[in-house]
């Protein structure tokens, strides 16, 4: 049983349910997983304490949240020690096309290399579009996206594009590589 420190980065929370799922695979796998907003970190976390880390972050503007990609960078040499693995959430990845498909991939590559990690695992993961949660002028812009790429415009609900096979599938073979 491996001890796994779990963190993740999150704007409107896909990120975070998509961590609280692949916490419940390593679970179910004899592991030991310990959910974490990379955010808001208890003062005495420290990665000497696990076995092995996952780290998931989404994709807004362009880039992931830049308090896990200060962490990354400021953890990298006990990261690259550790049997890890990185998920990318990305909008652009529900697109469905292989063009937003590799676009998404670059943006999880360029992650890895400006901070120097090179986790064991990688995924890039489609989110969702959460219009109730945004206010109105991200609501507008990202109608205007979506319509731009075919997507949802129906602002009155929200669009979940996350494969939760694909989820657990990622989650469970980090988890048999670890035993």
């Amino acid at each position: 049983m491996a001890r796994v420190a779990l963190l993740y980065g999150t704007t409107e929370g896909q990120t975070g349910i998509i961590a609280e799922r692949m916490a419940e695979v390593l679970e179910a796998a004899g592991h030991d997983p310990a959910l974490f907003h990379a955010g808001h970190l208890p003062a005495d976390f420290t990665l000497a304490d696990y076995d092995a880390v996952v780290i998931g972050a989404s994709v807004h503007v362009g880039s992931h949240q830049r308090y896990v990609t200060r962490f990354v960078a400021d953890h990298v040499d006990d990261l690259n020690r550790l049997p890890s693995a990185f998920f990318s959430v990305s909008l652009t990845a529900a697109e469905g096309s292989e063009e937003a498909w590799a676009t998404a991939r670059g943006l999880l590559e360029d992650f890895l290399a400006e901070t120097g990690w090179e986790p064991d695992a990688t995924a890039v993961v489609p989110g969702a579009l959460k219009y109730s949660q945004y206010g109105t002028l991200k609501r507008f812009v990202m109608k205007r996206i979506a319509k731009r790429a075919g997507g949802d415009t129906d602002i009155s609900r929200d669009y979940e594009y996350t494969d939760w096979d694909e989820v657990e599938s990622f989650a469970a073979e980090f988890a048999d590589a670890l035993d």
